[in-house]
């Protein structure tokens, strides 16, 4: 029996970084989290990372889309924050980037990992960002390390 694991060093990676500005005060935290993990775990140079700044959470499947139907990186990561308000909105928000990031993912086969927060509160994405509950910018970050070194892996088997 083999097995396929892999480490989270990816030294010749390319990666995108789609940061949603809205909650910008809470994004720009997740994206420090973020690139932490790819410079200093992964030991990718800052200029194979590029960062594009979109309105909002629900404009990053679009980039994504484009990113991923032109080939021209690694992985994507995505940076945002959806925080529940008066309405149910921020539900739909959330449902229709997470359903197009996936499917953008299968069916391109490119890893794009989620550092897309949502909350019920500020709080609880201030927790999330780099507080009690760790850094999930910084966690996609990781994720996105692993699948790019994992897809490298799983492209050399023969059959």
């Amino acid at each position: 029996m083999n097995t396929i694991q892999s480490g989270i060093t990816a030294e010749n990676a390319k990666i995108i970084i789609i940061i949603s500005r809205f909650n910008k005060f809470i994004n720009d935290h997740l994206l420090s989290g973020a690139l932490d993990a790819l410079i200093r775990i992964g030991k990718i140079k800052k200029e194979k990372i590029l960062k594009i700044y979109v309105p909002g959470t629900y404009e990053i499947p679009l980039v994504a889309k484009y990113i991923a139907k032109n080939n021209t990186c690694d992985a994507i990561i995505t940076i945002g924050t959806i925080i529940k308000g008066q309405t149910e909105h921020f539900r739909h928000i959330a449902n229709e980037t997470y359903n197009n990031l996936s499917k953008i993912s299968t069916k391109y086969l490119i890893p794009i990992t989620l550092g897309i927060l949502t909350t019920d509160n500020i709080e609880q994405s201030i927790e999330r960002a780099g507080s009690k509950m760790g850094n999930k910018g910084y966690e996609a970050a990781l994720t996105t390390l692993e699948m790019i070194n994992i897809i490298k892996k799983i492209k050399k088997i023969k059959n």
